[in-house]
């Protein structure tokens, strides 16, 4: 449920695009929307969400809204919300929103816990790969105080909104494969393992190698439950990875990607061989 869309001069006045029930109205009558007295603080979100090319992504929120004893946050009208930013905060930055407001139970006369989820969709082109990594989030609330959303005394309107109240990872979702052999393979002999590193790219909606990305071959002797890292080897330019070992016991082979501020970390399932 976007709220914010703009705030900005329009003729001399500060102009609000909102969206609330049912749907979203430019707004450019005169006036200007009072500061509305609320605050928000202790954030909670999750620190790193994947996305990936066509599915759907929430992540969820929470945070304590603070307000005055004249605001009614139980109003019909009253609508707040919490969303991410990419970069610094201004009406130009990219944001992500969740299809709904948040829901807000009240703890005092002046505070209420409000919780909400953000939506993505990369599939309708909500991201584009140079926006991996950090985000920040920010919080506003909205209070109509009875006014005509379409046509609205926008001086008769509560607004407000604060930055900078936490972060969390946006990803670029990533996939990782392995392949070891021959199998069966003589003991003492080498084992060639190879594997592709590849990752979301949201513009092309496709998976594209991860070039020059350090991964770890790991292996894990039959009957064990713990991978040993045997050696690191880099991706090349379409995300490939090739190496060779020893095969010296039964057991599983894999890669495994630490992961990057963009890039999530992944481990391939193990590829059984039998040493004999």
């Amino acid at each position: 449920m976007r709220i914010r869309a703009t705030v900005a001069a329009v003729s001399g006045a500060l102009a609000l695009t909102a969206l609330a029930v049912p749907a979203a109205q430019a707004v450019t009558d005169s006036g200007t929307p009072y500061t509305l007295d609320a605050s928000f603080s202790n954030l909670s979100i999750g620190k790193a969400t994947k996305v990936g090319t066509t599915n759907e992504v929430s992540v969820a929120y929470s945070y304590t809204l603070t307000h005055g004893a004249d605001v009614d946050i139980a109003a019909k009208d009253f609508v707040t919300d919490a969303f991410l930013y990419h970069g610094t905060y201004s009406d130009s930055s990219p944001e992500l929103y969740g299809d709904d407001p948040a829901t807000c139970t009240a703890t005092s006369s002046t505070t209420a816990t409000c919780k909400g989820n953000v939506t993505i969709y990369p599939a309708d082109g909500d991201l584009q790969n140079a926006w991996a990594g950090s985000w920040s989030v920010a919080a506003e609330a909205v209070a109509f105080n009875g006014q005509d959303q379409q046509n609205p005394d926008m001086s008769k309107v509560g607004y407000k909104d604060q930055s900078g109240l936490a972060t969390t990872l946006v990803q670029r979702y990533s996939k990782l494969t392995v392949d070891a052999g021959p199998e069966p393979v003589a003991k003492g002999k080498t084992l060639t393992v190879t594997g592709k590193l590849s990752r979301a790219n949201w513009e092309d909606h496709q998976y594209h190698g991860y070039t020059g990305q350090p991964v770890q071959l790991q292996f894990r002797k039959a009957g064990s439950s713990t991978y040993t890292t045997v050696k690191t080897v880099t991706t090349d330019a379409y995300g490939n990875l090739k190496t060779t070992t020893t095969a010296a016991y039964d057991g599983y082979w894999r890669f495994s990607f630490a992961g990057t501020s963009t890039t999530p970390a992944v481990s391939a399932t193990g590829d059984y061989v039998d040493v004999q």
